[in-house]
């Protein structure tokens, strides 16, 4: 489980794919590989991932996962590349301080910018979300975009708004989002279940 509060800025070194549908992705972090298991789970960029490895050289630290097919058609990690920048948090620990809201690491699908609107310290960005995934966002829910945790300000069919403040918009990706980007999006946990519930309720 994560929080959507990022607590590093990640860049992709290498990608090598493995075998088909498999491919494996090298990425620089400020984290101490020393303290990262193998096995252990990243979000990047909202996408839980298991480190396969980790280390250091002179001028680097980094881990490796490996995106298997579905992640890489369901999620932007299928886009990413040598140089792509990435949000990354490490799984939560129990004691840890839950700042944001409770976040799984599953992608539900991929959200596109249609519109920016910068102000003096703010922005302030709608997005086009899938027709199945509309029911599960509400005014003032939560969501996570590209593994940020974020509040809805406006819902209007298939289109959501959020703002963005300025220690957001300096410390993740999303301070330099062009209209047109793809971002990962996870709806909230709560509302997922909610709808569940509704569905498998006996109809009177």
């Amino acid at each position: 489980m994560f929080t959507g509060i990022i607590s590093d800025l990640g860049e992709v070194l290498q990608v090598m794919e493995k075998s088909e549908g498999l491919r494996r992705l090298t990425i620089k972090c400020n984290y101490d590989p020393d303290t990262i298991d193998v096995g252990a789970s990243i979000a990047c960029s909202g996408a839980c991932l298991t480190v396969v490895s980790r280390g250091r050289t002179r001028l680097r630290r980094f881990f490796a996962v490996d995106a298997a097919a579905e992640t890489l058609r369901l999620t932007t990690a299928g886009s990413w590349r040598q140089g792509t920048r990435l949000n990354l948090e490490r799984s939560l620990r129990l004691g840890d301080e839950l700042g944001g809201h409770l976040v799984s690491g599953h992608v539900d699908g991929v959200a596109e910018l249609i519109a920016r609107d910068d102000f003096v310290d703010t922005a302030g960005l709608t997005l086009r979300v899938p027709d199945t995934l509309t029911r599960f966002i509400a005014p003032k829910g939560s969501v996570t975009l590209d593994g940020v945790s974020l509040t809805v300000n406006e819902v209007k069919g298939d289109t959501f708004s959020v703002l963005i403040i300025p220690h957001t918009l300096e410390v993740t990706t999303l301070g330099s989002l062009a209209v047109g980007a793809r971002l990962n999006l996870e709806v909230d946990l709560m509302a997922r279940y909610a709808a569940r519930l509704l569905e498998a309720a006996p109809h009177r």
